[in-house]
């Protein structure tokens, strides 16, 4: 993961165990995505926060982009068009 300035990131809730989180991460990682990983069980507000986004549903991974936009579980190829904006 690489140092980033809050304009240009991209923030990942997620969790350790999750394996969607982690595939969220390899297509980040294959795509050179600068991102912020914050696991919602080892942050509150995280949880608090991905809990308002998505109406009440615990959704990992959660994904917030610089543009305002949000995907949520997403399948690699949706990611993947995301990334190529």
């Amino acid at each position: 993961m690489r140092e980033t300035t809050p304009s240009d990131e991209i923030t990942v809730y997620a969790t350790a165990w999750c394996s969607d989180c982690h595939r969220a991460k390899r297509v980040l990682d294959s795509h050179g995505a600068r991102y912020r990983w914050i696991d919602v069980e080892q942050d509150p507000q995280a949880t608090a926060e991905v809990l308002r986004i998505n109406r009440g549903l615990r959704s990992v991974p959660t994904i917030l982009f610089p543009d305002g936009s949000i995907l949520v579980e997403p399948s690699d190829s949706e990611l993947e068009a995301k990334l190529a904006d």
